[in-house]
């Protein structure tokens, strides 16, 4: 047994669990009118419905001795300290002073990393103010129109998503492309579309070696020379966020325009850094402010409410809850909103790379589930799609429901639609439909009665399925910033309870070393072939080219 499953509140869980099991959520609205007033949380621009879950004050009692007995408040504290949480990598982890307006030192190794926080944020706003004002131009002398931001993981998904979702606060005039892959049909198709004298690329790696990352830029500048940019002009059209700055500069990118990374910001939380620079050029250094003031706001919410009132602390107690008393293995995230399609793959990542471990913190094999697979997608076209499994699958699904009260484009009936699918769906998860009243829908309908009898066990939904319904009065970067932060600091509160490390990713490194040995066998005219069978087959293969 387990540190974590030894706990006097793991144990307590699993017993209150048999017992949860046997209650329906439905029976519980009906004894309970107040259900939904009590079981709900507002902070920093959110309202997050929770009532609708399998949990009862007894629950919520227990989540709270939890929370104690796994010291979440001295875990946070040291996080928020700047203690080195990320113990294997021994790093700070603190995104959270990116967003900060707090003057007070922080040290780091020694070092206030206050004051490089903020002359970074003002190198930003001076840079993207130059660049939307004309003032830093292409090489003939033309503002730029386009800007390519190359990265990989947190350095390429969150710019990319934050500035998808954040479409409606647009620049006019300046379009970002994101690219990542190392398929070279990715950045291909990417720079068909461009126009040299009038595109910045900003390349985005700490160590300015990452392979996909640094694969993709030397394309950039090879397409950019081959269509008549001078190599001294490199410096006007490339700029660079990374720790490495004499590979930078080798590079050709003027030292000026060279932005930091730091140890203690983790990859998958980094967009709030320079690696948002691309965010803050497609909708201004103002909107980007406001984005890192709505984390900031969560961040503040965080630190201070009560287990029972912290929306981090609940999802991420509920997400607990169900991995391990109630074997789910996966949450499906469902945005109901055009502009948060994206959210979902941001979740996945920041959520499964973060707590897809197997080792605890003292240093064991854990014996019990964690981190659980994050999906999801657009509502309402998973309506028509996986819906089907979440309903009437015999496992159980947890969901969040994301949901703007105001659209940024108000079109006739449109939004209220949304809205009602979105509120149906939650409905329809926590109900259900009992036999008896499939069996009625049927004879109503006309049917044949021993038809029915056969039809309705098809048709009936048992209902009892958790969900969560996240609510805004609209998306703006307040919003979305608090939103993001939300799920930051519940990925945080999970490695805290589950006891592992949510900041290091050392599984994400061996593919990378595999594929740097495998590399070399398929370039090389002389290949070792010293891999396991069916890798020295694949590269066969692919030398040969064909079948």
């Amino acid at each position: 047994m387990s540190n974590l499953t030894s706990l006097p509140s793991w144990q307590a869980l699993t017993e209150h669990a048999d017992e949860i099991k046997q209650s329906h959520m439905k029976a519980m609205f009906e004894s309970d009118p107040a259900r939904a007033q009590r079981y709900g949380i507002s902070a920093a621009g959110l309202r997050l419905d929770y009532s609708k879950n399998r949990l009862n004050d007894a629950t919520l009692s227990l989540f709270e001795q939890l929370a104690e007995e796994c010291q979440l408040e001295q875990q946070r504290q040291a996080m928020f300290d700047g203690v080195a949480v990320n113990h294997t990598e021994q790093r700070a982890v603190l995104h959270t002073a990116l967003r900060s307006h707090d003057t007070s030192p922080l040290l780091v190794d020694g070092e206030d990393v206050r004051a490089e926080i903020t002359s970074t944020l003002d190198k930003m706003a001076a840079f993207v103010a130059s660049v939307h004002q004309g003032e830093w131009r292409g090489y003939t002398d033309q503002p730029f129109t386009d800007v390519v931001s190359i990265g990989i993981g947190g350095s390429f998904l969150g710019p990319k998503i934050m500035a998808e979702a954040l479409k409606p606060y647009w620049r006019k005039g300046l379009n970002c492309h994101y690219v990542a892959n190392v398929d070279g049909t990715a950045i291909s198709e990417k720079l068909k579309k461009l126009n040299p004298e009038t595109t910045l690329f900003v390349m985005s790696s700490k160590s300015f070696t990452t392979q996909e990352t640094l694969t993709n830029t030397l394309t950039a500048r090879d397409w950019f020379m081959a269509n008549g940019g001078p190599e001294e002009a490199i410096g006007q059209h490339f700029v660079a966020v990374t720790s490495n700055v004499p590979a930078a500069i080798q590079f050709g990118i003027d030292a000026d325009n060279i932005f930091p990374m730091w140890d203690w910001v983790g990859g998958r939380y980094s967009m709030w850094s320079a690696i948002g620079l691309p965010i803050a050029l497609q909708i201004g250094f103002e909107q980007f402010r406001h984005l890192l003031d709505g984390a900031e706001a969560m961040d503040t919410h965080f630190r201070t409410a009560p287990v029972t009132q912290n929306m981090p602390v609940m999802m991420a107690m509920m997400a607990v809850w169900y991995t391990n008393f109630f074997d789910s293995g996966s949450h499906v995230v469902l945005t109901y909103d055009h502009y948060l399609r994206g959210l979902p793959a941001y979740i996945q990542q920041l959520d499964m790379e973060s707590n897809g471990k197997g080792v605890n913190n003292h240093n064991q094999a854990v014996d019990y589930h964690t981190g659980p697979v994050i999906w999801g997608g657009e509502g309402t076209n998973g309506q028509h799609a996986y819906h089907q499994l979440i309903h009437q699958g015999s496992g159980v699904i947890p969901a969040d429901f994301i949901l703007p009260l105001n659209s940024h484009n108000p079109l006739g009936r449109h939004h209220a639609m949304l809205a009602a699918n979105c509120f149906g769906q939650t409905q329809a998860l926590m109900a259900g439909k009992t036999l008896e009243e499939a069996h009625q829908e049927l004879l109503d309908k006309g049917v044949d009665p021993q038809a029915a009898d056969a039809l309705a066990p098809h048709k009936v939904m048992p209902g009892n399925k958790p969900s969560n319904t996240l609510l805004m009065d609209k998306l703006t970067p307040a919003t979305l910033g608090a939103l993001v932060a939300l799920y930051e600091h519940r990925t945080f509160v999970q490695g805290v309870i589950w006891q592992i490390n949510s900041f290091d990713q050392w599984g994400v490194e061996l593919g990378k070393v595999l594929g740097n040995s495998v590399l070399d066998d398929l370039e090389s005219a002389t290949p070792r072939l010293n891999q396991d069978a069916s890798t020295v087959e694949l590269i066969k293969i692919f030398r040969k080219g064909e079948i």
